[in-house]
């Protein structure tokens, strides 16, 4: 028996199963290449676990030698500044891709039936990329990472109900420590990743049963269905925006690297803690409030986010044709952007 047969005879392959999934039709409208950022954060989310497989290497989750580790990533080991630029990078821009892939959703409301518990799964997986990017951001230990982390698990200590519980958890005790970074080391690398790809094979698995949701454009009511296969249309369609995307994350890695603040000191407290850019409305609501109030509000909208497709659904019962749902979105869009160029630009 040659290699070739004994290889097919072991790994057999249903050719008729990968013709069908690859002539799946495609309605039309996901020519548009703004329709096409659904896949970009998966594959951000492919080169995160490259690059964060080779960071593991030399990085050290202790709080004596998690600085000294990254420092060495940074400055000493080969390559070692692009890799950690480039995870950085990548973090940032699959969470911009989420965030405007879920804003498509939400506006052009391909959320309704039956496809409310697939919403729900992208808010879940937008939520665990905003977890990675909080937990990967403290393993650097220095000293607005640190004192981030203290901030975090502080909120996280005003919960209603599950506070304390909660904040101690996230800490392993009481204070930040060794327990703590361990932690935030495994939830990073290994708890994270695999409620991720979980979620990932969830969403996918319900759009492959309920099929791309076909979207009409003003005066296209009338117009017959259009469609085009999955390969090799689409995949071509991605394939050039992920090699655009890839120029842009290499780009911005060689000419903007990131670099290493001063070490953590629990005994000194930042004159400005500043947040990623993600978490400047949370940020911002939280100076605007008092704690009860800026964790109640972040807890209300995560929920309300959640529960959108049955509100959504609530209001066309009740006044159909109505955009009310729509307006809403706008004004708490409009307001959570007016928040974010406020901290940008009012310091």
């Amino acid at each position: 028996m040659g290699l070739k047969s004994w290889f097919q005879e072991s790994f057999p392959v249903d050719t008729q199963a990968l013709i069908k999934i690859s002539s799946e039709p495609i309605p039309n409208h996901l020519k548009r290449w703004w329709w096409g950022l659904g896949g970009t954060p998966l594959f951000m989310f492919i080169i995160q676990v490259i690059t964060g497989l080779m960071l593991i290497f030399y990085y050290v989750p202790d709080p004596d030698k998690a600085y000294q580790s990254v420092d060495y990533i940074t400055h000493t080991a080969r390559f070692g500044w692009l890799i950690r630029s480039i995870h950085r990078w990548a973090s940032n821009i699959m969470i911009a891709a989420l965030l405007l892939h879920m804003i498509r959703v939400f506006f052009t409301r391909t959320y309704r039936k039956p496809r409310e518990l697939n919403w729900m799964f992208g808010v879940t997986l937008f939520l665990l990329t905003l977890m990675f990017g909080f937990t990967g951001y403290s393993l650097v230990y220095e000293q607005m990472s640190y004192w981030a982390m203290k901030v975090g698990t502080g909120i996280a200590g005003a919960t209603p109900f599950i506070g304390p519980w909660l904040a101690d958890f996230i800490r392993g005790g009481s204070e930040i420590g060794q327990n703590t970074l361990t932690r935030f080391f495994l939830f990073h690398i290994a708890l994270l990743p695999f409620l991720t790809l979980a979620f990932i094979g969830l969403h996918l698995y319900l759009i492959r049963s309920h099929g791309v949701s076909e979207l009409k454009f003003p005066g296209d009511e009338q117009a017959p269905k259009k469609s085009y296969p999955l390969f090799p249309d689409h995949v071509y369609t991605e394939l050039i925006i992920v090699t655009l995307i890839l120029v842009l994350l290499v780009s911005l890695s060689l000419v903007f690297p990131i670099g290493l603040g001063e070490p953590a000191n629990p005994n000194v407290t930042p004159l400005h803690i500043k947040p990623e850019w993600y978490f400047y409305p949370v940020f911002r609501w939280l100076k605007i409030t008092n704690l009860k109030a800026g964790v109640l509000g972040p807890i209300f909208f995560i929920l309300l986010l959640y529960a959108w497709p049955f509100i959504d659904r609530f209001f066309e019962k009740k006044f159909p044709g109505s955009e009310i749902p729509f307006w809403i979105g706008i004004v708490g869009f409009l307001t959570l952007n007016v928040f974010l160029v406020w901290e940008i630009f009012g310091h």
